[in-house]
């Protein structure tokens, strides 16, 4: 099938069913996040990536967006690329090397929105935690743009529906949205219009739209068909209101005054996942906070990041050895957070966050 008829067959899908992948799977199920597509074992935002994850179960892929010289979205984790593409390695683009304060620090690097989309498709990506998880799909791999993410998620939903399976969502995080609409090259104007083209403008989309900022998702809160979530931090603030000279901390978005003032222009909160687990000075798991169920209080879902494999980044009391590399029990993590009530969580290993999760409401007694 070429692109353009998934594309179609993808909307006529969601606008037909009502979205098996929105309101349905959020109220009777937990979703799991591949964080960057199967991250876990193949270098993060690469179409592999993302290919593998939607193989492993991922109910939605998660995709971090930046933007080209020529004004075209991109999946990167940060604008600046030497640590997930060759670039540092090129001769002739040593000269692009350059220093710029985004978000109020200096970065010394190479940036997307310095190439041109055609420039930055002769680099190719590479491992960013290559010290635990190696460098054997180092080169292999382009950057992706946007359009040929949504349309591989297209092509994976015509598939999976000729099989009754479940549908695959997207997930998409708006970087640095101060930052590039300082430079004329603001991120939600290209977002939506590419929503558009793929079809996935319509009611309960499978769309989730991210950000770290709070003032860009109150300006996407007037387009009734996007859902958003504000991303939150255990600490710091969100830039924009930095910027505007807003005391709030992310500490105070996560009152129960602060997640009502979010649920009147988000449907969920994505939080870093010591908010709702925290360790004790061992580095072992304590008992859950309140924040899911204030969160449900005021009417939102909660999304917990990120659940990683790696011993380095599990709680101690779930590790396997010494060694930091070494694989520990990440399904156990996420059977914690499911047990604390979450909507859903970002992993790097999708295989296992839904291995979990089917175990977990499999155990669950069922309702007559």
């Amino acid at each position: 099938m070429c692109r353009g008829s998934a594309v179609v067959a993808f909307a006529l899908a969601f606008s037909s069913l009502g979205s098996m992948i929105g309101a349905v799977p959020e109220a009777i199920r937990p979703i799991v996040i591949a964080h960057r597509g199967a991250s876990g074992e193949r270098p993060e935002h690469t179409l592999a990536a993302y290919t593998l994850a939607i193989e492993q179960g991922a109910d939605y892929v998660e995709l971090d967006l930046v933007v080209t010289k020529d004004g075209v979205l991109v999946a990167r984790h940060e604008n600046e690329i030497s640590g997930t593409t060759d670039v540092a390695s090129r001769p002739d683009l040593a000269g692009r090397r350059t220093t710029k304060t985004i978000d109020g620090v200096a970065v010394t690097g190479w940036f997307t929105e310095d190439f041109t989309l055609a420039e930055l498709k002769t680099l190719r990506a590479r491992e960013r935690l290559p010290r635990l998880r190696g460098t054997r799909f180092d080169r292999a791999f382009e950057v992706p743009t946007l359009d040929e993410v949504l349309d591989l998620v297209a092509e994976a939903n015509v598939r999976l529906g000729r099989t009754g399976r479940r549908r695959v969502g997207v997930y998409p995080e708006t970087k640095h949205p101060s930052y590039f609409a300082s430079i004329g090259l603001s991120l939600e104007p290209r977002l939506l219009a590419a929503l558009r083209r793929h079809g996935l403008d319509v009611p309960d989309a499978p769309v989730f739209i991210q950000s770290f900022e709070t003032a860009n998702l109150q300006a996407l809160a007037r387009e009734p068909r996007v859902r958003l979530v504000q991303l939150v931090e255990a600490s710091g603030r969100p830039y924009d209101l930095v910027a505007s000279g807003d005391a709030r901390t992310y500490a105070d978005l996560v009152t129960p005054d602060g997640l009502a003032a979010i649920a009147r222009y988000a449907r969920a909160i994505g939080v870093e996942k010591a908010l709702v687990l925290p360790r004790d000075a061992q580095g072992r798991l304590r008992p859950a906070t309140t924040l899911v169920a204030d969160a449900l209080r005021a009417g939102l879902l909660v999304h917990v990041w990120t659940l990683r494999g790696e011993n380095e980044f599990l709680p101690a009391d779930l590790r396997h050895g010494p060694d930091p590399a070494a694989r520990g029990d990440v399904r156990g993590e996420a059977t914690r957070f499911l047990e604390a009530g979450v909507d859903g969580y970002f992993t790097d290993h999708p295989a296992e966050g839904v291995a979990a999760r089917d175990a977990f409401l499999a155990a669950r007694p069922r309702v007559q």
